[in-house]
């Protein structure tokens, strides 16, 4: 896998995680997890802010349950989480650097969508608030019928419903969970964030620091503005 896979080939469809990649929420999940730990009495585990990273909030409302050793307040944990994060999203929706830019860019002129772990009112809420929402063909959540990342099905349906198969969309992804998902799923991954050391590097083709990457521009100006 090398960045020739990505700089030198133009995507059929493009495929966006939410939280993290379009969507500057990590921060509001993380101070909604210790808001809710706090308002339950509880103290993190230490590093489980990483742990945590794009993981369903149902999953990790069980996390948070597990590793403080309270497994009977799972469900008021998870919902408690999901209130907060909600209401500090709908104060303050920020959009990661280059965002905004990238996929009005890149919407003129091939289907885009999100696939994302998060219920899907909040990800059109957000995305709406943030302007972004009307160039997005497909909005992919997980629920009862779709696994959650890092099962590949959110990819795999967004890739569907876009019109290409797997191998011809690129997945853009900040978390190790949603690259595992789309990498299972048949797409190339574009990876925003520091290049991790070790095989976790090899979950995606490229690795950006940021969407505002010059390179990044230079691609979407060469394989969609010619």
């Amino acid at each position: 896998m090398t960045a020739h896979r990505i700089l030198a080939w133009s995507p059929s469809a493009i495929v966006f995680d939410c939280d993290g990649t379009l969507l500057d929420t990590e921060q509001h999940w993380q101070e909604a997890r210790n808001i809710t730990f706090r308002s339950f009495g509880l103290k993190p585990p230490a590093g489980f802010a990483e742990r945590a990273k794009g993981v369903h909030y149902v999953e990790c409302g069980a996390l948070m349950a597990r590793e403080t050793g309270k497994p009977d307040l799972t469900d008021e944990l998870t919902d408690a989480l999901l209130e907060h994060f909600t209401a500090l999203v709908d104060e303050d929706p920020v959009t990661m650097p280059g965002a905004a830019a990238l996929v009005r860019q890149v919407a003129r002129h091939r289907p885009l969508a999100v696939a994302s772990n998060c219920p899907r009112s909040m990800v059109e809420t957000c995305l709406d608030r943030a302007g972004l929402l009307s160039y997005f063909s497909h909005v992919v959540v997980a629920d009862e019928n779709t696994r959650p990342k890092p099962e590949p099905d959110v990819y795999r349906t967004a890739a569907r419903l876009c019109g290409v198969p797997p191998h011809e969309a690129l997945a853009v992804e900040d978390s190790l969970t949603g690259m595992e998902s789309a990498r299972s799923a048949g797409l190339r991954v574009l990876a925003i964030g520091p290049r991790p050391n070790g095989i976790e590097a090899e979950q995606a083709d490229l690795w950006v620091d940021s969407l505002a990457d010059p390179a990044l521009s230079t691609w979407a100006q060469s394989q969609f503005d010619a």
